[in-house]
């Protein structure tokens, strides 16, 4: 049953009205430490993927680096300075990634 619509899985209609962000197909990979007392994580943007894809993939990249994160607002955050590592974990799924911000 889905939890919004209440009708079985293969029913639901808030599935499809739901809208993926906008991506131009470019996964960006980058570093940054503002707003988080100087430590420092790595940011995944420009995933078209929705909250539940974007979960289990944050989870995927979490695992490969051996790190914790989370998964939210369309980004995920890897605690740490693992932009290779992500980068080839993505680049082996078969997404287009590029480095941003330096």
């Amino acid at each position: 049953m889905c939890p919004d619509c209440r009708r079985p899985a293969a029913d639901c209609v808030c599935k499809q009205s739901r809208a993926l962000p906008k991506s131009d197909g470019v996964v960006r990979v980058s570093r940054s430490t503002k707003g988080r007392g100087g430590k420092t994580v790595t940011l995944v943007n420009g995933l078209a993927l929705d909250a539940l894809a974007l979960a289990q993939l944050g989870k995927q990249l979490k695992a490969a680096c051996g790190s914790g994160g989370t998964a939210k607002d369309g980004v995920i955050e890897v605690q740490g300075d693992h932009c290779e590592l992500v980068m080839q974990a993505l680049q082996k799924q078969g997404y287009v990634v590029k480095r941003a911000g330096g």
